[in-house]
């Protein structure tokens, strides 16, 4: 049996059900305590094996592209200031 390592994550409906909170903010992004639920689901696939993972998405979730992208302007600034666990996390 060969083993998953690709998944597809879709994140691209309206979230109307959990308006008005999705007016402004994707449903993905939406935190369980203090991290965006999309962060979760792409660490349980990380942890499950998966190896190349897809988000599809739709218009006006820019914030689940600059969730995973790099800020370079962040980064330095924690790394200047010492704040590795912070810096690790991001």
């Amino acid at each position: 049996m060969k083993k998953v390592t690709k998944a597809i994550i879709p994140a691209a409906g309206l979230g109307t059900r959990f308006l008005p909170e999705t007016k402004s903010v994707p449903k993905e992004m939406l935190p369980i305590v203090d991290t965006p639920t999309i962060q979760y689901i792409v660490e349980e696939a990380k942890a499950s094996g998966i190896t190349d993972l897809a988000i599809v998405t739709g218009s006006g979730k820019g914030s689940i592209e600059d969730h995973f992208s790099s800020n370079y302007l962040l980064e330095q600034n924690l790394e200047r200031k010492g704040k590795d666990e912070m810096l690790k996390a991001v």
